[in-house]
């Protein structure tokens, strides 16, 4: 078992030198599995930090144990920040670390005078969807099947690309009740009884797909997923992509229908999964009526 690791001894800051940024190649072949040509090229990194991209990093002394790199782009014509890539070593995770780095990059962003942030994740993963619905308070309406490819040099990426591309609305009010610690399982555990899911476990822990017409005449939707598709992967690859397709199949359906993807709740307190996302009927600008609170940046 690794030795457990003290919270005051990791310190985030922004990553300077050239040292710095080298650690940060070694760090995604060991969290991702990456071979050399999936690896973001130093000189390219190098330059998207002179040109004013966010490094973050994760440090225990001199070693870096976890990273976060975002760089400046267009949406809806205007300025956010996509957070293209946040790792931390696995012995470290039970320290919050995706959390306070994700947490650096929005003060970084606001700081910039941009308000709003995207990404992308693996919808099967429950710990992710935890992260960025639960605590963070992301919202999504687009669905990307095969993002970086069918698969790349990851073992991660064996089972499709398929990724969520989520928004997260720095200023928002949603945000900042979430970032407040505002809980709403309850609430969420309540209104998720009530549904039918589109997609949830049967039996022998398989995906089963239940009636579309019907789910799209409703003003809410679930989707099931499995605490830990990982380990599905790595004894069962067959069953994986059977969550694959099921889960690509009903949110391209909705998100086509008009839903979006409000929030994502572990049915287990305390516990990894399993969970279930819930998707809302309507338009992202009404359910978080200050999403598009923008300023540009400034020179």
């Amino acid at each position: 078992m690794p030795e457990a690791k003290s919270k005051a001894a990791v310190v985030i800051r922004d990553l300077h030198s050239l040292d710095d940024l080298r650690k940060v190649e070694t760090l995604e072949q060991e969290v991702w599995g990456l071979s050399d040509r999936d690896v973001l090229p130093l000189t390219m990194s190098v330059a998207a930090k002179e040109a004013g991209s966010i490094w973050l990093g994760a440090f225990e002394g001199s070693r870096l144990v976890g990273f976060a790199f975002g760089f400046l782009g267009m949406e809806d014509g205007q300025v956010m920040v996509h957070s293209h890539m946040l790792a931390v070593r696995d012995e470290y995770r039970d320290l919050d670390l995706g959390y306070k780095l994700k947490l650096a990059q929005r003060e970084r962003a606001l700081s910039m005078r941009v308000h709003s942030m995207t990404w992308t994740f693996d919808p099967l993963q429950s710990r992710n969807a935890h992260l960025n619905f639960g605590k963070l308070g992301v919202i999504s309406d687009r669905y990307k099947i095969d993002f970086y490819g069918p698969e790349t040099s990851s073992v991660l990426h064996r089972n499709s690309t398929d990724r969520l591309w989520v928004k997260w609305p720095l200023s928002s009010r949603r945000v900042q009740e979430r970032l407040q610690g505002k809980d709403r399982r309850a609430e969420l555990l309540d209104v998720l009884s009530r549904l039918l899911p589109l997609i949830r476990f049967n039996g022998d822990g398989k995906p089963a797909r239940t009636d579309l017409d019907a789910a799209l005449t409703r003003q809410r939707i679930a989707i099931e997923i499995p605490s830990d598709i990982v380990s599905i992967e790595q004894k069962n690859s067959a069953l994986a992509h059977e969550w694959r397709d099921a889960t690509r199949w009903a949110f391209t359906e909705a998100l086509k229908a008009g839903f979006f993807v409000a929030e994502f709740c572990r049915t287990v307190r305390g516990k990894q999964g399993p969970g279930a996302y819930l998707l809302e009927r309507g338009k992202l600008e009404e359910f978080v009526p200050d999403i598009n609170h923008h300023l540009a940046v400034v020179r």
